[in-house]
């Protein structure tokens, strides 16, 4: 069904759901006729002001606390990139037509980001529901005879204020609670990513401005992964690269992937053979549960002699772009994954030329692998985006590998990728 012909500026006024569209900077851009109807206010009050102009604090209430918690939200959703809902708020709504006095209101927000085509937010969605009814409704289980217009018994009035401040005491708990939960989420998020930081260090890659390399955690995930890359630099004129893909995600995935990694990084130096290398990897990998069915690919880069020995652990194979746009799958030299082989049987390598402008690529499947589709799908999809751009630059292929292969902004798995200009 074609939507070009929506109205999408009716349908935002149209909405019954009161709304306000703000910009990163909280100015507000566009209001609906909800909004206004349930606000008592104009377009002319709301429109091209900031929100908090518009929307103050009680001055008379010295624990108004609307402006900080909508601020807070507000900076949250531009931060992260994700709707953020709020606990009921009082936020006290100015009267217009008498400057200076405040009506009591409590209201339910919901803060929606929209993205713009570079992934940046471009608008805010301030949603809210007006729960004033609600915070001030008489307990329905009381019996008594209900009080003559206009007058309010002392005990009903005791109970309304003693529901109000339950109500309200209640909300703020939870507004608390969910910001304590925040922020140890953030803390532990800092830790992972210091981590993973460490771990993925590759000093050698510093000197090759002819590599690019990208690392993108699940969507999902607390934005740390089991998948690595890695760079060594070997005597001789000579290079390695690698990728390794360890089972599951998070922290636990994250500290396999390091041992993994710096074991490899450890064999390659003292065993140059990539094959001999993997062997070493798998029998270490042999020693603890969690390294098991743990995949990899390695390929050692020989400039002055242009070849290229490779050898793959039950992963997906490198691929060799060459300058004129062919491109090959170097899939002559796989074996099962890492601590699955245990007889004396060296794992196998081999060899390929390259000529100078041709592209090694090396990846995890993340990058190609998608739910319900065969994997010759994404491989297909690899090597068609990497004969369109075999002149690219490094930096640029990578990022349009990410985006030809609808990950540029993350995957339901983790990602790895090296693309080397040869």
């Amino acid at each position: 069904m074609s939507t070009s012909g929506i109205d999408y500026r009716a349908v935002f006024t149209a909405t019954p759901s009161p709304l306000l569209l703000l910009d990163p900077d909280l100015m507000v851009v566009e209001v609906n006729d909800a909004y206004l109807q349930v606000t008592g206010r104009t377009r002319e009050d709301l429109v091209g002001r900031f929100l908090f102009e518009a929307h103050p604090d009680n001055p008379s209430d010295p624990a108004a606390d609307g402006v900080a918690n909508l601020t807070a939200s507000l900076q949250r959703v531009l931060s992260s990139k994700k709707p953020d809902t709020m606990a009921v708020q009082r936020y006290d709504l100015a009267l217009p037509e008498r400057p200076g006095v405040f009506r009591s209101r409590w209201w339910s927000p919901l803060n929606t980001p929209v993205l713009g085509p570079d992934g940046e937010v471009r608008w805010i969605i301030h949603r809210v529901v007006d729960m004033t009814e609600f915070m001030l409704a008489r307990p329905s289980r009381s019996s008594r005879p209900s009080p003559p217009p206009g007058t309010e018994s002392a005990d009903a009035h005791r109970e309304r204020e003693a529901l109000e401040a339950e109500l309200f005491t209640r909300a703020q708990d939870l507004q608390r609670l969910n910001e304590e939960l925040r922020e140890a989420h953030d803390r532990e998020r800092r830790t992972a990513l210091t981590l993973q930081e460490a771990m993925l260090h590759s000093p050698d890659l510093a000197g090759h401005r002819e590599i690019a390399v990208r690392y993108m955690p699940a969507t999902r995930s607390l934005n740390v992964c089991g998948d690595w890359y890695d760079v060594v630099d070997l005597p001789d004129g000579q290079f390695t690269v690698a990728v390794g893909d360890v089972v599951g995600h998070g922290l636990e995935a994250a500290a396999v992937m390091g041992m993994l990694r710096s074991a490899l990084s450890a064999a390659i130096r003292a065993v140059p053979e990539p094959g001999r290398a993997m062997d070493v990897l798998s029998g270490y990998a042999r020693t603890f549960e969690s390294a098991l069915a743990t995949t990899a690919a390695k390929a050692v880069v020989d400039v002055g002699h242009r070849t290229i020995t490779y050898t793959c652990a039950g992963h997906l194979p490198p691929v060799l772009c060459r300058l004129e746009g062919t491109v090959d799958l170097l899939d002559q030299a796989t074996d099962p994954p890492l601590g699955v082989l245990t007889d004396e049987t060296s794992r196998p390598q081999a060899t390929v030329p390259y000529a100078p402008g041709d592209t090694l690529v090396l990846y995890t499947d993340g990058l190609v692998e998608r739910r319900g589709e065969d994997i010759d799908a994404g491989l297909l999809r690899l090597s068609d985006t990497l004969a369109r751009h075999a002149r690219m630059d490094p930096d640029d292929l990578a990022d349009t590998l990410l985006t030809r292969l609808g990950v540029a902004h993350g995957g339901r798995d983790d990602i790895a990728l090296i693309v080397v200009r040869l």
